[in-house]
């Protein structure tokens, strides 16, 4: 499967599906319920040392963990290896949180703390560090003698550092890998573009070849997942009682279609930003955030636009086959005109779809000139014949 980023600029993620025994299967999951102990100890040990006052940090749920393991026999019967990753996770979940409160940040905007993971509702997931795990013959052996058999879509490039097991919502079990990024340079070709994000389209670039238009994956699925989202409340049971198997069935169904549109989203984001990084050097993408949309009457269209994914994975590709690419300030892109850098002194409405400049009568569809915006600001600008850019053109490097 296809490579996303691991958080640290030089590493990536390789996912790949694995195929489960039954031997395996029942090994992994009696290795996640003592995980899952493991957490919501740490997540009761956290809420008490809250109380009183005191500190709890990685160095004490380490000692927590040794004093468990040398009186449980259950919880030490197989490796430490995924007991202690677990402990890290939860760190770094509780020391984001409390930053995001030190900040001062919204509670909308803050990362939640750490919660218990229920039996029935938490999906599995297991890490391991180079200690925990090895590749042999093709499988993947895990501490604890557990072995599975991993669905090799393509090689790893390199040895991996780390593994995380888990499954997803479907019932699916993946091996994700962690291996040193490696810079793979494509061809020069003299050419740069700029990228403006919009909802009617997903993007729109300087290149007429290049524009993505809106793909309408979750549209075209919204029939089909009506119909699941009815089967799951006519079969929804009461509290405290067990689901039916025609509950179980729909919530799966329901699953499996999210997935599909999930993926769908991933495949169309990807091939587009491969074509728009081979056939340029350079790139000008708008540093778009839009949470705002959530709260907007687009926030549907915006949502099945999936903008923040495709500019991940623009960036992403960038990256990886070392093509410049500048993040611009979208602030008054929609006022600024790309030829002459006169602004509007007042923001277009939404549905006016034409930019006219009132200085030198530039007439141009309006993310067309943003996306041209994209570009002086970036210092890519390559208008005219003269190659320079237009005269008094505002522009600032992207970091």
């Amino acid at each position: 499967m296809a490579a996303s980023e691991a958080g640290g600029i030089g590493h990536v993620r390789y996912t790949y599906r694995l195929r489960m025994s039954s031997t395996a299967l029942s090994g992994l999951l009696a290795e996640w319920d003592r995980c899952r102990w493991v957490w919501n100890e740490c997540v009761a040990r956290s809420k008490k040392a809250h109380i009183d006052g005191e500190e709890c940090g990685p160095a004490r749920l380490d000692r927590m963990l040794t004093e468990a393991r040398a009186v449980t026999p259950w919880l030490a019967e197989r490796s430490s290896v995924p007991q202690q990753q677990l402990i890290r996770d939860f760190g770094r979940c509780r020391a984001k949180a409390l930053k995001d409160i030190k900040d001062g940040l919204p509670v909308r905007q803050r990362a939640g703390m750490p919660g218990f993971k229920k039996k029935n509702e938490a999906e599995p997931s297991l890490n391991y560090t180079r200690r925990g795990f090895r590749l042999r013959d093709g499988r993947l052996h895990l501490a604890g003698c557990i072995v599975v058999s991993v669905v090799w879509s393509r090689e790893l490039p390199a040895e991996p550092s780390s593994v995380r097991v888990y499954r997803d919502s479907v019932g699916h079990w993946y091996a994700s890998f962690v291996v040193p990024a490696e810079v793979q340079l494509l061809p020069e070709t003299g050419a740069v573009i700029g990228v403006d994000w919009g909802v009617k389209e997903t993007a729109t670039t300087t290149s007429d070849t290049h524009d993505l238009p809106h793909a309408e994956h979750g549209k075209k699925a919204r029939k089909k997942l009506s119909r699941y989202d009815r089967m799951m409340a006519r079969r929804k049971p009461k509290k405290g009682e067990p689901a039916s198997n025609g509950y179980r069935k729909a919530k799966r169904l329901r699953a499996k279609t999210y997935q599909k549109i999930a993926r769908q989203r991933q495949d169309t984001s990807r091939k587009w930003a491969k074509k728009v990084v081979t056939d340029h050097d350079a790139i000008a993408v708008e540093d778009f955030r839009p949470k705002f949309l959530a709260k907007s009457t687009m926030a549907r269209k915006a949502a099945d636009a999936a903008i923040s994914a495709t500019k991940k994975a623009l960036l992403e590709m960038g990256r990886k086959h070392g093509r410049d690419v500048r993040l611009v300030d979208p602030a008054h892109t929609t006022m600024d005109c790309a030829s002459c850098g006169a602004r509007a002194k007042h923001a277009l409405p939404l549905s006016e779809r034409t930019y006219t400049c009132t200085a030198c009568g530039a007439v141009s569809p309006r993310d067309k000139n943003s996306a041209h915006v994209m570009l002086v600001r970036a210092g890519l600008n390559p208008a005219g014949a003269d190659g320079g850019r237009p005269p008094g053109a505002p522009f600032q490097q992207a970091a």
